[in-house]
């Protein structure tokens, strides 16, 4: 198989290669230019002393950002284990042969792909309170990310679904198997496998949404460090110190999002572009009629 990589660049040649490595090296210089004179800008003015970092070691501190640490994982759970079922769902229908089930589920997703999650909080916030529907603080903070990250990984699961081979689906119908068997049986499975490494990273999005906590006053991270921020007068340090527990959180999604991506290349024997290597193992469907795996050979 041609690289992919080959197909849409050419390869850059010396000349090339030379300009790459001088522009590297610019780069490196500017940005560590620019990461001194930050340091000295803040030495002097006293932002990196000792005394200004320790209330953030003392144990009420502690407490209060794994409070809304606390939070934050709360929100980002509850809204994963609504929205990645509900886009799964909207992807089936929308790449459905029923017509009003298509239609439908086009129409919600293209909606809530282009509204903004904070205008989406804003109408749970002001608007719907006027026309009796009150949701708790939690809630109007996490029906407004379910409803717009459903839309989203509704994309993602139908673009797995899209990727598959026709002969797959063709191939379990052939053996008997009705249209929803073969959409939970072999195509589902198939497609939510490809796209695994996508839908973790998308819980990164879910983590960085649930920093909108701030608009419905609910106490997630970000919350909890700006009343820190605002308690202690440190302003830099409380942000500094919560910056960097979001992007350990951040950091860890990511990695696990490519230890799964290598250990799918692994079992299925893709290349990273999801085709599978010649040799490798081919997709299956199972007979209805004695629930035994039959080989679907890849067209």
């Amino acid at each position: 198989m041609v690289n992919t990589t080959r197909v849409l660049f050419d390869e850059p040649g010396p000349r090339a290669r030379r300009r790459i490595a001088l522009a590297t090296v610019v780069a490196a210089v500017v940005v560590l230019a620019v990461l001194f004179w930050a340091y000295r800008g803040l030495d002097a003015s006293g932002q990196l002393a000792l005394a200004r970092w320790k209330p953030f070691w003392q144990q009420w501190a502690v407490a209060f950002l794994l409070q809304g640490l606390w939070g934050t994982l709360l929100v980002t759970l509850a809204s994963a284990l609504v929205a990645f079922p509900a886009g799964t769902l909207l992807a089936v229908g929308r790449a459905g042969r029923r017509r009003p089930l298509r239609w439908v589920c086009t129409a919600y997703i293209e909606v809530f792909r282009s509204v903004p999650t904070l205008l989406l909080v804003y109408v749970f916030l002001f608007a719907l309170p006027g026309v009796g529907l009150n949701l708790s603080i939690f809630w109007k903070l996490t029906v407004p990310i379910i409803l717009i990250n459903s839309a989203v990984i509704a994309e993602i699961v139908r673009a797995g679904i899209k990727a598959l081979d026709r002969g797959q689906t063709e191939a379990a119908l052939a053996l008997g198997m009705t249209t929803g068997a073969t959409v939970r049986r072999v195509v589902l499975p198939q497609a939510v496998r490809l796209v695994i490494p996508t839908l973790v990273t998308q819980l990164v999005a879910l983590l960085k949404d649930s920093t909108l906590g701030y608009v419905v006053s609910y106490p997630e991270l970000m919350k909890q460090a700006n009343n820190l921020a605002n308690n202690t007068k440190l302003l830099f340090q409380a942000f500094v110190v919560v910056s960097a527990i979001y992007i350990v959180i951040n950091f860890a999604l990511t990695r696990l999002a490519t230890w799964l991506e290598t250990r799918i290349r692994q079992r299925t024997g893709a290349r990273p572009g999801g085709a599978p290597v010649a040799g490798g193992p081919v997709a299956t469907a199972v007979d209805p009629v004695h629930d035994l795996p039959t080989t679907v050979a890849p067209h």
